[in-house]
């Protein structure tokens, strides 16, 4: 599920997971299109985050989704992930 993508910083799509209590407050991690990240790719840091959404999906963030890069400028197109996390 979590595959060794080739991530850099062209990274078109990102995946964001809401705050389901903070209006505004979200994490937001490079991906592919499909939601999937390098966890080899990321800092310390920017994993531990990550992997702390991951768990939280139902008590503090909501389900995420994958959108385009907001810092493309791009029209944000926004995919649901729900199946990528239903075996988890």
């Amino acid at each position: 599920m979590l595959k060794g993508l080739s991530m850099h910083p062209s990274t078109a799509f990102e995946i964001r997971f809401q705050s389901l209590f903070h209006e505004g407050r979200a994490l937001a991690f490079p991906c592919d299109s499909r939601g999937e990240v390098d966890l080899d790719a990321m800092g310390e840091k920017a994993r531990n985050n990550y992997l702390f959404a991951r768990g939280m999906i139902g008590r503090e963030y909501a389900m995420p989704f994958v959108q385009e890069s907001a810092t493309h400028g791009w029209t944000r197109n926004a995919v649901s992930v729900e199946k990528q996390f239903e075996t988890l």
